[in-house]
């Protein structure tokens, strides 16, 4: 990755495309040194395929190295033997006002994360709430604004969206996932404006990802939405980080880069080849630390 190819300024832009400001971010992640795919819980997975844990590490570095290119501040957490799928630390929890709402895990290959991410959140200093519902964390669970988008359909329980809107006082909009391939919210949504711009946070989404009532909901809330081709979302091109400028998206995404461009943003690819075939890209290796 060439210097060049991250950015933390604002580009002049013309007076139809708002003025993007990037934004200060502070994330988890965790090194995929335990990678790889050995069990099979989502279509993405294959246990016959053959994995490479050294390139899933190369991979996480550069996307680690971006990270750390833009300004963010990168805390890590222990990885552990045995739990290939703790790389995807954005189903680790939900963190927000300095509050960490643990994860529960739906399949039994992943349960014992979510006690290894409440232990984490203990030792630096969030407040830890024990779940009640079966949650993913931030892989169905995005602040957009003051709102919550949160997903059900394949793993957080709709129960949690209601313990979810208890513990933080927030709005919490159920959104109905129907493609088992984007089983997860944040495979079919992106959250472009962390921090309003404008009043407004803009979203970009694949619409094929969801029922007609939360497509309703979509396009009455965000009417500027970028609509992701198929093909885009097939590679998780949605699966992308923003920091209301720079947008880390999957390097294949090509038509979602030239959507951002033309909305103002700065897109940044990486390959994340590799921990795709265990069914996670950028935003599933990313949670964001909200104190």
């Amino acid at each position: 990755m060439k210097l060049a190819d991250v950015s933390i300024a604002t580009e002049t832009q013309s007076p139809s495309v708002p003025t993007r400001q990037a934004s200060h971010r502070t994330i988890l992640m965790c090194r995929p040194e335990h990678f790889t795919v050995s069990y099979k819980i989502n279509p993405w997975m294959n246990p016959e395929n053959p994995t490479s844990t050294a390139t899933a590490l190369a991979q996480w570095q550069t996307l680690y190295d971006t990270y750390v290119g833009l300004g963010f501040d990168v805390e890590l957490i222990d990885p552990v033997e045995g739990l290939p799928d703790m790389v995807y630390s954005a189903n680790g929890g939900f963190v927000l006002d300095g509050k960490a709402y643990g994860a529960s895990f739906t399949y039994p290959e992943r349960q014992p994360e979510g006690p290894a991410y409440m232990d984490w959140f203990g030792a630096n200093g969030f407040e830890v709430v024990v779940p009640e519902q079966i949650n993913e964390g931030e892989g169905d669970f995005l602040l957009v604004g003051d709102v919550i988008l949160a997903g059900t359909g394949f793993r957080s329980d709709s129960t949690s969206h209601e313990e979810l809107a208890r513990i933080f006082g927030r709005q919490v909009i159920t959104l109905k996932l129907v493609n088992p391939s984007f089983y997860h919210l944040d495979t079919a949504i992106a959250v472009l404006d962390p921090v309003p711009v404008d009043g407004h946070s803009n979203i970009a989404y694949l619409e094929s990802a969801f029922d007609e009532a939360s497509l309703t909901i979509l396009r009455e809330r965000y009417p500027d939405a970028i609509i992701v081709s198929e093909e885009d979302a097939a590679i998780l091109g949605l699966n992308s980080y923003s920091d209301g400028y720079n947008v880390v998206i999957a390097a294949r995404a090509k038509g979602f880069e030239k959507q951002l461009r033309e909305r103002g943003y700065n897109p940044i690819g990486v390959d994340l080849s590799e921990l795709l075939l265990g069914g996670g890209g950028v935003k599933c290796c990313t949670l964001e630390l909200r104190r």
